[in-house]
């Protein structure tokens, strides 16, 4: 499947976008553009939302190509880095209206972990949020979504690929929701 050029220049301004630079202990550094920090290995800081209907069920979509980390992924939680600048639900409700297009949910916080592996170092801060708002989807990060039971979603885990770091946001929102 080819990438579209719209997505392509997203990208590209993704990349330069400045965030938030921490070290080991989340204690911020300052701010490098979001590819320096995968190349050079360091830690940035990013937001997952886990995004529920009234009726329980939880929101999953798929990662268009164009992604730096884990593209065409399928991904539990809407989310993304934390700007220079941004405190972790300041990005959570930007992330949460960009991505699916839902403002002015109430976002509970569930706590942080740090996630490592090469090209992705992260202080991830975990969200949840209800809403039945319809969903907008940003063309650029999304290729699809859909609601389903949180059984499903796990059933689901075990047979499509999906982004390790939001897995792992997942079991630190089971383990303190």
């Amino acid at each position: 499947m080819a990438v579209a050029s719209a997505e392509v220049a997203h990208r590209a301004a993704s990349d330069a976008e400045l965030i938030a630079w921490v070290d080991e202990h989340d204690d911020v550094l300052g701010a490098l553009p979001r590819a320096q920090l995968r190349q050079r290995g360091l830690i940035g800081r990013g937001t997952f939302i886990l995004l529920f209907n009234a009726a329980g069920e939880l929101c999953v979509h798929r990662r268009t190509l164009s992604k730096a980390v884990y593209p065409g992924y399928w991904d539990i939680a809407a989310g993304g880095m934390v700007a220079a600048g941004e405190g972790y639900a300041q990005s959570a409700e930007r992330e949460l209206a960009e991505e699916l297009g839902i403002r002015d949910a109430v976002l509970r916080d569930h706590g942080r972990f740090f996630f490592d592996q090469p090209e992705n170092r992260i202080w991830c801060a975990v969200f949840s949020a209800v809403s039945d708002a319809p969903l907008v989807l940003q063309p650029e990060e999304v290729l699809e979504a859909r609601f389903m039971t949180l059984e499903a979603a796990q059933l689901d885990i075990r047979h499509k690929t999906y982004c390790p770091d939001s897995l792992v946001a997942l079991d630190h929102y089971l383990a303190n929701r």
